[in-house]
Formats: C-alpha cells, sequence, structure tokens
C-alpha cells in the first residue's frame, strides 16, 4: 500500500483538483508502475509552469502525496510558503551552503516510503519544440546514494493551457493532457559504483532517454538526435 495521504494534501486538492478537472481532459495511464511498498523518485519533462499541477495530479488520484523540490524563494511568499512547508514540500537553495539541506529532506521522505517529484532539467525545456533537453544530474545522485527507483513520467498537454514563459492561461477550450508513467528506469549498472561526474551524467542521460522515448510516443513525432544543450546552444529563449 501506499503511504496515506495527509489530511493537509487532501484539503489541498479540494481547492486545486476542481479547476483541473474543468479545464483539461486527462489522459492517463501506466500508473501500475508506481510502487506502493517503497519510496520512488517520480522524474517528469518540463515545458509549462502547468507541469507541476498535472504532474501532482496524476500522483495524487493514484494514491501519492505529491512532494516537490522547490525553489527556496517560494517559502518566502505569505501564505503560500506556509501551506508548502505543511505540505513537506522541500526548500531547493541553489548555490549556498545550504543546497545540500533539499536532498537530506528529500532523503527522508523516501525513506518513509513517500514519492519525490522532480523535473531533472530544473527549469523549463529551452528546446524550440519542447523536447527534454540535458537534465542535472540530482535525480540520478539520489536515487543511486539511496538505491530507490526511478519512475519515469512522460506528459504533454500542459503548454497548450499556460504556454513556456507565458502568463497567460488558455482556459477554453479544454486541454487533453496525457500523462503516462513507465516501468522503473534501469540503473543497475551504476549501482555501488563510484559516483563521478561521468557515471552521474551516463545515469542522467538514460532517465531523460527514457522520458524522451515515452514522449515520442506521446506525440507520435521523433525528437532530436541530440537533446538540447544550454551550454552548447545557448540558455535564453
Amino acid at each position: 500500500m501506499a503511504p496515506r495521504i495527509p489530511g493537509g494534501f487532501r484539503a489541498a486538492a479540494v481547492l486545486v483538483k476542481p479547476p483541473l478537472l474543468a479545464v483539461t481532459r486527462r489522459v492517463w495511464s501506466g500508473a501500475e508502475h508506481l510502487p506502493t511498498d517503497r519510496g520512488f523518485i517520480a522524474v517528469s519533462n518540463h515545458a509549462s509552469y502547468a507541469d507541476p499541477f498535472t504532474f501532482a495530479h496524476f500522483l495524487y488520484d493514484h494514491g501519492f502525496a505529491p512532494h516537490f523540490l522547490a525553489k527556496a524563494s517560494l517559502f518566502d511568499i505569505p501564505v503560500a510558503g506556509r501551506a508548502l512547508q505543511g505540505l513537506d514540500q522541500v526548500p531547493v537553495h541553489r548555490g549556498s551552503a545550504r543546497a545540500r539541506d533539499a536532498v537530506d529532506a528529500a532523503v527522508t521522505l523516501l525513506r518513509r516510503g513517500d514519492s519525490i517529484a522532480v523535473f531533472p532539467e530544473g527549469t523549463l525545456t529551452r528546446d524550440p519544440e519542447l523536447w527534454p533537453m540535458v537534465a542535472r544530474t540530482g535525480a540520478a545522485r539520489m536515487a543511486l546514494e539511496n538505491d530507490v527507483p526511478v519512475i519515469p513520467v512522460a506528459q504533454w498537454g500542459a503548454h497548450e493551457l499556460l504556454p513556456p514563459y507565458s502568463k497567460k492561461v488558455n482556459l477554453f477550450p479544454r486541454k487533453t493532457v496525457t500523462v503516462m508513467a513507465g516501468p522503473p528506469v534501469d540503473l543497475e549498472e551504476f549501482r555501488g559504483r563510484d559516483l563521478d561526474i561521468q557515471v552521474l551524467r551516463s545515469a542522467t542521460d538514460r532517465i531523460m532517454a527514457t522520458l524522451t522515448s515515452m514522449l515520442e510516443e506521446i506525440r507520435g513525432e521523433k525528437a532530436p538526435a541530440k537533446p538540447w544543450d544550454s551550454r552548447r546552444e545557448g540558455g535564453g529563449r
């Protein structure tokens, strides 16, 4: 059985779910791949600021309380910050001495059997066609250090509700949002090895290649041969 969803999440769902149900049609599959006997890291592609809501909706409706790693600045917002803390969301202090705090908090959740929801790219994709780009290695490191599975969750359609980097929500007509969970990413060859940058990069690339392949299936299109790399292509839009 998955960990019981705390009352705070249920209260938040009362506010968040009705608007999502009103403006989206959901095509969901693969929930059987979400482990119910241990903690896991759910990873997803990131093309819209609406993605966390559809990602959380998918996890919640299949019995999992979604715990996100979120920018620390969000926790400073009155009311919203307290709500995030109350829901065991994890603040990320990037580039500071407290950066490790997020990992420690996430590991605590994983060890008690909860799920962590992560966008490995760390930000919205810069790829012009919204394919996944080269990702950060944090999710792979967390999975390998703590021997937990990585479940790929590809999604498509939230960008039509809220286009990338836009503040204008397109509510109608209702948007179809497809979310597909897959089997755990095969990271066995990387477990038990020294987690140097080469190992972490290879594991991360496998995670992202899995997500990209699933997204190809959803979109019925072929992704570029090489994922967008902000270091190579330039980071701006």
